[in-house]
């Protein structure tokens, strides 16, 4: 079995029950149980229900936001939570996540979208929520984006500052940005991380420009390995306070007005599970059959940028 991606420990924090973010519903079911750890000896672990009304799988009761931030580290001075461990983990994967992320812009229709873009703009403005230590905002940069970030890690925050990039520690919501300010917003592998990833959306279109675009990247339930793995699947993780389908995803987008212009999945089998032959095969298969490990999808706000 694959090694689960990297988490912060399961401790106990308080908790409240919310309504479903997706369709406001209350009714929820048990979907499955994981364990603390990978070898199972531990009793401590964390749930998953299903929403009955609209098939979201989430984990609720939910953490308070404030222990959700606490995860990756509040301050850059202070290393609250693990922060200083996510920056570790982020550092040492950063060529392999970039790599990974360029990919999935590729089948995005990134390309072509820049293209079309630096024909009209000079200098588009593009917003990544969840930058990491910036690695690929600083590629956009020297492609002739203007750039800025969000990275609620405080120790990531201060690796992309390093870099001389306009990155800031507040949340989406409190940064405050300008109605229609950016031609492109990235969130990679962030959304299922949120307490709230409605409200979220529905901030990322007020600050989108008419035209402009959204793209997020996040795991997918509907996959192939989460069917085969179910609670052992190495994205059900704590962290993961949500876990989208191809149809969750685009019913939250398209709630906030979206329009769902694409969808690409990636990821049969993840490195290790079995030989390099059927992980080849396991691959191919699934990207033409939309159902990979990862999901990218590209929405647009309808109407043209004045």
């Amino acid at each position: 079995m694959a090694v689960k991606t990297w988490s912060t420990p399961v401790t106990a924090e308080e908790t409240r029950l919310i309504p479903c973010t997706l369709c406001g519903g209350n009714d929820f079911v048990f979907h499955f149980s994981c364990s603390a750890s990978l070898d199972k000896k531990s009793a401590a672990g964390f749930t998953y229900v299903r929403c009955k009304h609209c098939g979201l799988i989430q984990i609720n009761p939910q953490p308070n936001p404030a222990a959700v931030t606490l995860r990756y580290g509040g301050t850059e001075t202070s290393l609250a939570g693990h922060g200083g461990d996510y920056l570790a983990y982020e550092e040492a994967n950063e060529a392999a996540f970039l790599k990974l992320q360029e990919l999935g812009l590729r089948d995005a229709g990134f390309f072509n979208l820049e293209q079309r873009l630096f024909s009209k703009v000079h200098n588009p403005a593009v917003l990544d929520i969840g930058c990491a230590t910036g690695a690929l905002l600083a590629k956009l940069r020297d492609r002739g984006w203007a750039v800025q970030g969000v990275e609620i890690s405080g120790p990531q925050a201060a690796c992309c500052r390093r870099r001389g990039l306009e990155v800031s520690s507040l949340p989406l919501e409190a940064n405050h940005f300008a109605p229609q300010q950016f031609d492109l917003i990235l969130a990679s592998h962030l959304i299922e991380h949120l307490n709230d990833p409605g409200s979220f959306v529905r901030e990322i279109y007020r600050i989108c420009k008419p035209g402009g675009s959204f793209l997020v990247t996040t795991p997918n339930i509907g996959g192939f390995q989460a069917k085969l793995f179910g609670a052992d699947w190495r994205s059900a993780i704590f962290d993961h306070l949500y876990l989208f389908s191809i149809k969750t995803l685009r019913k939250l987008l398209e709630n906030a007005g979206f329009t769902v212009e694409r969808v690409k999945t990636w990821g049969g089998l993840a490195a290790g599970i079995g030989p390099a032959p059927l992980k080849r095969i396991a691959d191919a298969a699934v990207k033409c059959l939309n159902a990979g490990d990862v999901m990218i999808m590209r929405a647009v706000r309808p109407g043209t940028s004045g």
